[in-house]
């Protein structure tokens, strides 16, 4: 299985980050210990969400739109949103 996660940041609120992995428990875990350069400045971070496949296209093909402009809309208007 292949998973697309979304996470959002405990210290500066409103800032996420999409990524794709076969293992999103030990993903988390490296972007809280600082060794993931883009993410660092912005931990800790907690899951917001995340989404299973069956296959890594399927997975990519999601990632990819979470990043686009319209799935960065469906992100804020299913899970920002109050």
């Amino acid at each position: 299985m292949y998973y697309v996660y979304i996470l959002t940041s405990e210290s500066m609120p409103g800032k996420t980050y999409v990524g794709m992995t076969n293992n999103p428990d030990r993903r988390l875990e490296e972007h809280n210990s600082g060794s993931q350069i883009y993410t660092r400045r912005y931990a800790p971070w907690k899951k917001l969400s995340t989404v299973s496949f069956p296959s890594r296209q399927k997975a990519a093909a999601f990632e990819k739109y979470l990043k686009s402009p319209s799935g960065k809309a469906f992100l804020v208007k299913h899970f920002f949103e109050f």
